[in-house]
């Protein structure tokens, strides 16, 4: 597609933006839109790609878990014929191509920023195409695309294949033989759901992780959850509730998925993999009934919370209907598995779940990053003056991180900007 082109090129003169939004993916995008309507002149650096990780970070079967009716970017509106339809991964790096050309936003594709700093009331970014000035500076360069591996990864044998969630395409591309996938959370379980129904032995070392029912009572589960306040509960709450920010519920782009129903798939359950024994055999925590119960129990929480919702409303909504994800019955092993010999059960590949964080360490701005080397910030907005988050996964609210909540992220971090008329 054509780039738009920012108004300020990279000819090295000393010109100073109003602000520079640092990735081009559905929050940077969103900002950038809301930049223009205000009348600021500013940049959009992009290491690579409109939506680069998109296209490089995701399976290629990989469906968007919001519907298309909530897939939209600020200012746009489903009007389809499929909204409790689910984007495919090139779907959803098209609608990004298409809201940058349609709104001409100013992008500069190819622009690595490899140091942030601030100077002489100026914030200084050093790219790969030069340097530029701005006086505020808006990272939405993503909280989730750094892969995390437990640090005993290094000790598995050399010869067996390890990658991560965001580095798996197909089944096609890995080794003969069975696959380990570390991890129940959102890209585990269907990862290990695609494998199994190529063909593929798996073992799927299961986690803490709740879930959710991909529809409940005539609607889309999303659309309850958006109508009904669930994700508006602030960021503070969640973390009362359950002690820190747990990983999101697992949820399939077009159907349920449980751990019961993909042990019916012949898929082997496994405890929490807690380690590695004389390199090349396992150990698991005998945990896998609880980390089942664990996850039907968040599934009908939530649902208790949308029956609440609709009897408070006086919603006219259809009663719930068995879903065949979770009333199938559970094959596991017996007894269960606590240590797993890797050449013994036929295992080559281990597919890395098991999370990811943010890589800001490219920003040499003190006090901008905790001791993780995560943002500190309030609602996206930094100590820093200046200086602003967006898109980071609940930053605010359970909504934050899903591209529905640009939609109110963005003006509001611009009017930060802007400040008071």
């Amino acid at each position: 597609m054509p780039i738009m082109r920012s108004p300020r090129q990279m000819n090295g003169s000393a010109d100073v933006l109003d602000a520079v939004v640092v990735g081009a993916g559905w929050a940077g995008l969103g900002v950038s839109y809301w930049l223009a309507r205000r009348g600021l002149r500013h940049s959009v650096l992009e290491r690579g790609r409109i939506g680069e990780t998109w296209r490089t970070q995701r399976w290629d079967s990989f469906r968007m878990n919001t519907p298309n009716v909530q897939t939209v970017m600020p200012g746009d509106r489903y009007d389809g014929e499929d909204p409790s339809g689910a984007l495919t991964r090139d779907q959803f790096v098209a609608l990004l191509e298409d809201f940058a050309r349609r709104n001409a936003l100013p992008i500069e594709p190819d622009t690595a920023v490899n140091e942030l700093r601030h100077e002489n009331d100026a914030y200084w970014l050093t790219t790969s195409r030069g340097t530029l000035l701005a006086r505020n500076v808006i990272v939405a360069s993503g909280s989730l695309n750094c892969p995390v591996r437990p640090v005993w990864a290094a000790a598995l044998p050399p010869v067996l294949c390890q990658i991560d969630a965001s580095g798996y395409r197909c089944a096609a591309d890995l080794p003969d033989g069975a696959v380990l996938v570390v991890g129940s959370g959102q890209s585990g379980v269907q990862i290990a759901e695609e494998l199994a129904q190529a063909g593929r032995t798996v073992f799927l070392a299961t986690s803490r992780v709740g879930r959710l029912p991909r529809r409940y009572r005539g609607r889309d589960i999303m659309v309850w959850l958006l109508e009904c306040g669930f994700l508006d509960v602030r960021r503070e709450e969640v973390i009362r509730l359950a002690g820190r920010i747990p990983p999101r519920g697992v949820l399939g782009s077009t159907h349920t998925i449980s751990l019961q129903a993909l042990s019916a798939q012949g898929i082997v359950l496994l405890g929490r993999l807690t380690g590695v024994e004389d390199g090349d055999r396992l150990s698991f925590a005998d945990d896998l009934e609880a980390n089942v119960r664990f996850a039907d129990e968040a599934s009908n929480n939530v649902k208790r919370h949308i029956d609440e919702y609709i009897s408070g409303a006086g919603i006219d909504a259809p009663v719930s209907e068995p879903d065949p994800a979770e009333t199938v019955a559970m094959r596991q092993p017996n007894p269960a598995i606590v240590s797993l010999d890797l050449s013994r059960s036929g295992i080559t590949t281990v597919v890395w779940c098991t999370g990811f964080k943010g890589d800001f360490s490219w920003m040499r701005l003190p006090g901008a990053l905790d001791a993780a080397g995560q943002p500190v910030h309030e609602d996206g907005v930094a100590a820093l003056p200046g200086l602003y988050f967006a898109g980071l996964d609940f930053a605010s609210t359970r909504k934050s991180g899903i591209i529905l909540a640009i939609a109110e992220e963005a003006p509001r971090l611009v009017e930060h900007i802007v400040g008071p008329s």
